[in-house]
């Protein structure tokens, strides 16, 4: 029996080789998890009550599309976050995002970019789905190392003319996962000219927006309409797993062009898993109020300030801008997770997971990923036995 190729070069993925790495050595200690990004603030508490008002509709089909309330609240949110005007009609509900990263690459990549194969940009390191995407639509994915010589995010203009005219799709993490590192608007600016130059879309990737130091993070679709850009030029994926500690709702939602989620929902019609009806109110309500995000983020930023506190003597340490994880600098990531789960109990993630090897060289190999989800007092200890175990 013949099986296809496309996806036969795939590296296993991060979590089940990190299991492989960790899970036949004993913890040196009570096991902390601080590999996995699921955040673990408290949920928002009004939202039991909203899922019982509307549990009976569980009896019924939901929308595709989304429910009318919730869209209203997403259009309310992007109003007050980065006074965007956002139509109904350029929204579409997913079930978490990383279906939607997925499945635009499916609705907008086309077959052809000028004659020749289309290419696929990836920051490298990334998260994971954007690589598979390009390979499901028979793109070329090409790796754009995100160091700290670029900022920790993918410097796009330096490839060269030729890959450039073929691109397709470029995606984007910012706040980037895992570096932290926040897309200004300058940056912002020079990407959307690139694709406008170059005719491609660009796919930002948004869901660590509301955890932040100081200044809110801008978005991509706010700064292409300050600039007049092609409204199709600009694909917008957010979601409340980071924003209102749901990642269990998988709600999430992809904003863009009018052709671009007509498209999308084209798709999903057929291929596409609706919210339930009920989850939807839960996250309209969530969208609606500022309140638990506010107090929520204001809990990162005592982990930001406790991290450099901590960390500050560790040689090229360099804090998030935003997100919740710490990209910590090692001489070889998997040695130092095993060390560290060997000798502490602490379960971390190596960097090369989140990476591609590229003419000889991983740009994850030498880091950690951190993710500072535990309780604050939880998360002190572990920092301290981490640094006393890793870096003395």
């Amino acid at each position: 029996m013949d099986f296809p190729e496309r996806f036969s070069n795939l590296p296993e993925y991060a979590f089940p080789r990190l299991r492989a790495l960790l899970d036949h050595h004993r913890p040196g200690g009570v096991p902390v998890s601080m590999s996995i990004g699921e955040p673990r603030h408290e949920m928002p508490h009004f939202l039991a009550e909203v899922l019982t008002t509307h549990l009976n509709r569980f009896a019924v089909y939901p929308s595709n599309e989304g429910i009318p309330a919730l869209l209203k609240a997403i259009q309310g949110w992007f109003a007050r976050r980065y006074g965007c005007s956002v139509a109904p009609e350029n929204l579409m509900v997913l079930n978490g995002t990383r279906e939607g990263l997925f499945n635009a690459a499916l609705a907008l990549c086309p077959e052809a970019k000028r004659g020749k194969k289309p290419v696929i940009l990836t920051p490298n390191p990334f998260y994971q789905v954007y690589a598979v995407a390009a390979l499901a639509v028979g793109a070329e994915p090409v790796f754009v190392p995100a160091t700290r010589t670029t900022g920790h995010l993918p410097d796009y203009a330096a490839l060269p003319q030729e890959t450039l005219d073929r691109v397709a799709i470029a995606y984007l993490c910012s706040p980037a996962n895992p570096q932290g590192a926040v897309a200004h608007e300058g940056y912002l600016r020079d990407l959307i000219a690139l694709a406008e130059r170059h005719d491609f879309r660009v796919f930002s990737d948004e869901c660590y927006s509301e955890i932040y130091r100081d200044s809110p993070p801008p978005g991509a679709l706010q700064v292409a309409q300050a600039m007049g850009a092609d409204p199709e030029r600009v694909v917008v994926f957010n979601s409340l797993s980071k924003r209102s500690n749901l990642p269990g709702l998988r709600s999430g939602f992809v904003a863009g062009g009018p052709e671009s989620i007509r498209r999308i929902r084209q798709l999903r019609a057929y291929a596409g898993a609706p919210l339930p009806e009920p989850l939807q109110h839960v996250a309209a309500a969530a969208w609606a109020d500022e309140e638990h995000a506010k107090a929520s983020r204001a809990r990162y930023q005592q982990k930001y300030a406790l991290a450099d506190r901590l960390l500050a003597q560790v040689p090229d340490y360099v804090g998030p801008e935003a997100g919740f994880f710490l990209w910590l600098p090692v001489a070889d990531g998997e040695a130092a997770a095993l060390k560290l789960w060997q000798e502490t109990g602490i379960r971390v993630l190596p960097g090369a997971y989140l990476s591609r090897e590229v003419d000889g060289h991983n740009p994850g190999h030498g880091f950690i990923r951190v993710a500072m989800v535990t309780p604050i007092d939880e998360l002190e200890d572990a920092l301290r036995r981490l640094r006393i175990c890793l870096y003395t």
